[in-house]
């Protein structure tokens, strides 16, 4: 069986790049990372694109220190096929924009550039990624070992990578506002529908917000971007689309509907990594010497600290603290969907809220109870006149509610990046 192609749509801060660390240390048979395309979010893009940048010069340290170290060098995926790197949208569709920083540093790596700097690369390779600096570099340049920037923007980079392949064989795990998705699919939604499946972490159901009482950060971002995505699962796009003065509508007639699924809080929350667990994996790394090990306690272990301080400030003091892997998830489902070990419900009817003064970013379901033929000796189909029913209207989303691996997911996880 081939790799499975993914392109990670992605606002790298912690919980992000565990995720991206999830996916490249994959064995070039389970997975092929084509593109990581940035996008404003937890901080802005250009912070994003220092923190992809830092990782990759990283994972280069990382495997020259374990081949020295007579140790298997991992991340070949990296050896088999370098991933492009695009920088992308900058600010939300429409509305405000507001960054997660207060939860992940300024940086989007709590300080790691500053509390370590010697993992930072000096060679940042900006030139590389914008279209007026591109001639102008030499033959003779020195450039990323691993991976390819592009000057060209990220949501064009994702139509051509869907393009460059077959139907259906390449997934997109969107772990960030999805204003480039959103970009992609406007300019041409016929060769975005050519993805196999859109991963998305995003929105809380039956759980509260963690950026308003009833939003989840990536939806809130930008939630005129959500809304557009999630009306490419409706047979009806019009039915759910909102306004947008920025992008036209689709077209009546499109040649099949985007399969979505989607991770929202009511899993993410639920899947974690204890303090405990992740200083007995990585511990033992960081003893010997590896680069991989030491930037990445630096960053999760002041996550750790920082969220020992929300707490006390809250008079909380639970006796375990722990990171929910929200992004890595949805790299861990893409790695393991052909099993077993995944509740998924079909076609639930999710709309995103983008107008609302209090509600932005709100996924909406229908939570009016169902009229059942025993509750009456007579069946009654409800109606509302079609403000939200109407045949062939609404959203048909696949979402994640439950896992086998809730309780194994976070060590696991750990152990195939640092190869324990």
């Amino acid at each position: 069986m081939p790799p499975k192609k993914v392109i990670i749509d992605t606002d790298p801060g912690v919980d992000d790049m565990l995720a991206l660390l999830l996916a490249l240390s994959a064995s070039s048979e389970e997975l092929e990372v084509l593109l990581v395309s940035l996008c404003f979010g937890n901080v802005d893009v250009e912070s994003c694109l220092r923190n992809v940048v830092s990782l990759f010069h990283v994972l280069d340290l990382e495997r020259h220190w374990r081949i020295t170290n007579n140790l298997a060098p991992g991340f070949s995926m990296l050896e088999a096929k370098r991933p492009i790197v695009a920088v992308g949208a900058t600010n939300p569709l429409e509305g405000a924009s507001l960054e997660y920083d207060y939860f992940h540093g300024t940086d989007g790596l709590q300080g790691v550039h500053h509390a370590a700097p010697h993992f930072t690369p000096t060679e940042m390779w900006k030139h590389l990624f914008t279209p007026e600096g591109t001639p102008e570099v030499s033959p003779m340049a020195r450039l990323p070992p691993n991976f390819k920037p592009s000057a060209v923007p990220s949501h064009k980079e994702i139509l051509r990578v869907l393009r460059e392949n077959e139907p259906d064989t390449v997934t997109i795990v969107a772990v960030g506002p999805l204003s480039n998705l959103a970009l992609a699919a406007a300019e041409d939604p016929e060769t975005f529908l050519r993805a196999h499946e859109v991963v998305v972490m995003g929105g809380a159901l039956e759980q509260e917000g963690n950026v308003t009482p009833v939003a989840e950060f990536n939806h809130y971002a930008c939630a005129v971007s959500a809304a557009r995505i999630y009306a490419l699962t409706s047979p009806s796009p019009k039915s759910t689309m909102p306004a947008c003065k920025e992008l036209p509508p689709y077209p009546e007639v499109l040649s099949k509907r985007l399969k979505l699924t989607a991770f929202p809080l009511d899993i993410t929350n639920y899947h974690l990594m204890s303090a405990e667990i992740f200083d007995k994996v990585t511990a033992q790394a960081k003893a010997r010497g590896s680069p991989l090990a030491e930037w990445v306690r630096t960053f999760v272990s002041a996550t750790f600290s920082h969220m020992e301080s929300l707490y006390s400030e809250q008079d909380r003091k639970p006796k375990h603290v722990n990171i929910s892997l929200h992004d890595p998830l949805c790299i861990w489902y893409v790695l393991t969907r052909d099993g077993e070990g995944w509740e998924v419900t079909e076609d639930v009817d999710v709309r995103i809220e983008t107008e609302g003064q209090w509600t932005r970013g709100m996924s909406i379901i229908d939570k009016r109870r169902k009229i059942m033929e025993e509750d009456l000796a007579k069946p009654v189909k409800r109606h509302d006149r079609g403000v939200w029913l109407h045949k062939g209207h609404g959203n048909r989303v696949r979402i994640a509610r439950d896992s086998q691996y809730k309780d194994t997911f976070g060590e696991d996880m750990l152990k195939r990046i640092f190869s324990v």
